[in-house]
């Protein structure tokens, strides 16, 4: 019997072997560096408050569930959200409706949004569907690349800062990946890959305790 566990022990080992080299190896990583760097946020400029003396208020229409006054690009806007979480955009200078964000205004919206030092290299449009993995939300997109790999990603309708991702963010996301054992979506971290994996290495623990007990017992 013992023989029997000592190979299901070796076997096991293998199996599980190369797994927990990646979620102590992915932790290590993950743990390493501080996650407000990881996450850009000195990239970032924080929000411009906005006086709403003298402002138009926004004619909108449908059923209002949510209205914002924000700043894009130095531009005072009013931003509302309807029930059927559609976004209209107005002028809160002289009330006008103002239409998606084009790549012009899209490009203002990053550069002045970003407070690092390199340069904007371009802007790529995307819609709903086809949102970038690293988004993580199904909404239509501008996305500026600036030179040091971060991207600023700009809603199509709304005109707000929808993420900002790093170099060392999708490092980090693909790591996350590895550790959860979800590389599709990186989001599901009860899933059976997990479940099976965790409870192999387990057993796989538990009869090299065993397998331990009884040789110390026959050394006595």
């Amino acid at each position: 019997m013992m023989r029997r566990f000592a190979r299901w022990h070796i076997w096991l080992g293998w199996i599980v072997a190369i797994p927990v080299l990646l979620w102590l190896a992915s932790g290590l990583f993950m743990a390493a560096r501080p996650i407000e760097e990881v996450r850009g946020e000195h990239l970032r400029r924080p929000a411009v408050p906005v006086d709403a003396a003298g402002l138009v208020a926004p004619r909108a229409t449908g059923s209002i569930a949510r209205i914002a006054l924000v700043d894009q690009a130095g531009r005072p806007v009013w931003t509302v959200t309807t029930a059927d979480k559609s976004v209209q955009r107005f002028d809160a200078r002289s009330g006008a409706r103002l239409g998606p964000v084009d790549e012009a205004e899209a490009r203002r919206i990053a550069s002045s949004t970003y407070a690092g030092k390199h340069a904007l290299l371009g802007i790529s449009a995307f819609a709903a569907d086809a949102a970038p993995l690293e988004l993580r939300r199904p909404r239509p997109s501008w996305q500026a690349s600036f030179a040091d790999g971060t991207n600023l990603y700009i809603d199509a309708q709304s005109g707000e800062v929808l993420a900002l991702r790093t170099r060392w963010w999708r490092a980090y996301d693909l790591l996350w990946g590895l550790h959860i054992m979800d590389l599709e979506g990186r989001e599901n971290a009860h899933n059976p890959w997990v479940w099976t994996l965790g409870s192999t290495a387990l057993a796989t623990s538990l009869l090299g305790a065993i397998l331990l007990f009884r040789r110390r017992r026959r050394a006595k």
